[in-house]
């Protein structure tokens, strides 16, 4: 497989090449991946496991160390890619080597403990040469950046670094937003809860109807500007994103949840805060989607009178972002079919929203929805669940209760 011209630019031939590692126990993958760089002028160094690799950097005089690292996580019998990563970070000679996760394993909870472990990067199998590229000139860069730095006087290095951080943030604001984001819905979407892929899209454009109509307030004009709009639209989707850490015989149960399963049910405000708090801080870098999401996932379970929870917040206490997913939560979840109930008229939906006016809901934000009634209506058309998905949901929560 060769890479075009157009995504796999030659090396520098006025120095010398820079040097790459491959950590993988498959020939296939890494000797693709061999190709794909090597075509571009880089100097490849294969091993087959995360052993061989440590023992490799090991003998490695300063000179001869690997510029960057590809490593697979899951690599036979021996120690795995995690494990490698934090010897890398541990050791002084090879903790400013840049790692990069080439792996096939998807989920969010290996790409947040990859970055928990020191990597820069995560790129999910199969390969696409253009990615790979351009992770490799990005990471590539920046070590040369902080390099840079490390022989310049004080001003020069402040300058540089500043312009160089500024990148980095940018890059890293990008890139965590989409893929945590992406990941997440596919999660949410494809794996253990009872709601569908759909909930997440309806939510979604209820919480962005409600947004855009009650920016002509002039009780939410200031805070509700376009930019706020745009991340409250992005973040909407992680709202639920601390279910996954729910149990099975809880999610999943075809009935009403007894006291003790209710109490272990609320629990996913929390998780699914401190799972974004926990990908935030290892970043290191301030992203507001994220922070946003944050607010949303572990607030809006609370109630405008003060009843609700994780934290029994009252009134304005209670985040915005929170309070508009409150509203688009509780339709959806009404006039949707679950494992548990029958799908409700929307009629009777909006009678319990405007019953709920200024004890479970904002009372603007209440309005707002009966006026954006034909609205909501429209978007759970567009979005509606698909029966066989229900139904296949339906035979695993029926698989859940019996174990």
């Amino acid at each position: 497989m060769e890479p075009s011209p157009a995504v796999a630019p030659a090396a520098d031939k006025a120095s010398p090449p820079r040097r790459i590692l491959i950590v993988d126990d498959d020939p296939v993958v890494s000797g693709m991946l061999g190709v794909i760089l090597g075509a571009a002028g880089y100097e490849i160094i294969e091993v087959n496991s995360g052993e061989n690799a440590l023992s490799l950097l090991a003998r490695s005089s300063s000179s001869s160390l690997p510029d960057i690292v590809f490593l697979d996580i899951e690599m036979g019998e021996g120690i795995d890619g995690f494990e490698v990563c934090r010897q890398f970070k541990a050791t002084p000679a090879t903790c400013h080597i840049p790692v990069i996760f080439l792996t096939a394993r998807g989920e969010m909870a290996y790409e947040t403990m990859g970055f928990m472990v020191g990597a820069v990067d995560y790129i999910t199998k199969p390969i696409a040469p253009a990615v790979v590229h351009a992770r490799v000139r990005t990471h590539l860069a920046l070590k040369a950046a902080a390099d840079f730095l490390k022989d310049r006087n004080s001003y020069l290095e402040q300058e540089v670094q500043r312009r160089t951080e500024e990148a980095r943030r940018r890059l890293e604001e990008l890139r965590i937003s989409q893929e945590v984001t992406m990941v997440a819905l596919a999660s949410l979407a494809e794996t253990r809860d009872n709601e569908t892929g759909n909930h997440i899209m309806r939510t979604q454009h209820y919480v962005l109807a409600l947004a855009e109509h009650l920016r002509g307030n002039t009780r939410f004009c200031d805070a509700l500007d376009g930019d706020t709009i745009d991340r409250l639209f992005k973040a909407a989707p992680l709202h639920d994103i601390g279910k996954v850490g729910i149990p099975d015989r809880i999610l999943l149960k075809p009935g009403r949840l007894d006291a003790g399963e209710f109490e272990i049910m609320k629990t996913h405000t929390t998780l699914g805060r401190d799972a974004i708090e926990s990908a935030l801080r290892h970043t290191g870098v301030s992203v507001p989607l994220l922070e946003t999401a944050k607010e949303i996932a572990f607030s809006h379970q609370e109630k405008w009178d003060g009843s609700g929870y994780p934290e029994g917040l009252a009134g304005e206490a209670i985040p915005l972002s929170a309070r508009l997913m409150a509203v688009a939560d509780v339709y959806d979840a009404l006039i949707s079919r679950r494992v548990y109930k029958q799908a409700m008229p929307h009629q009777q939906a909006a009678k319990i929203i405007a019953q709920g006016r200024g004890t479970h809901f904002d009372p603007d934000i209440a309005d707002a929805f009966d006026v954006l009634q034909p609205i909501f209506q429209a978007i759970a058309a567009r979005f509606a669940d698909q029966d066989e998905h229900l139904a296949a949901l339906e035979a695993r929560a029926r698989c859940a209760a019996v174990e």
